[in-house]
């Protein structure tokens, strides 16, 4: 599969989790009885990670490996906040921000 596939994956895979990330806390507030379930985080974590490897892997210039590589370690850590001690962060809202522009730099650096 070419690079540029990959970063189309990572931009998609992001937004959505920023979407999710800011819906569902409103979805959370109105009398539907739902509750959060935090495998659909890790999905998306999961999903992201694929994309990132490619990345870190490709001939990228190193401030959009780095600039991918933190933004999902902070994706993560702000699941792992939210699975193990119940709390909230706005990490993931920073890290969803830095992967989709990092991943749409690194889209536009290809050769088309």
């Amino acid at each position: 599969m070419k690079a540029k596939y990959f970063d189309i994956i990572g931009v998609y895979a992001a937004f959505l989790c920023l979407i999710h990330c800011i819906l569902a806390p409103v979805l959370f507030l109105l009398p539907l009885e739902l509750s959060h379930n935090p495998l659909i985080d890790i999905s998306f974590l999961a999903i992201g990670l694929f994309p990132v490897i490619q990345v870190v892997r490709s001939n990228a210039p190193v401030y959009l490996k780095i600039l991918i590589a933190v933004s999902w370690t902070l994706i993560a850590a702000a699941i792992a906040f939210e699975v193990f001690l119940h709390q909230d962060t706005s990490l993931i809202y920073f890290g969803a921000i830095g992967l989709i522009s990092g991943h749409l730099f690194n889209y536009s650096n290809h050769k088309h």
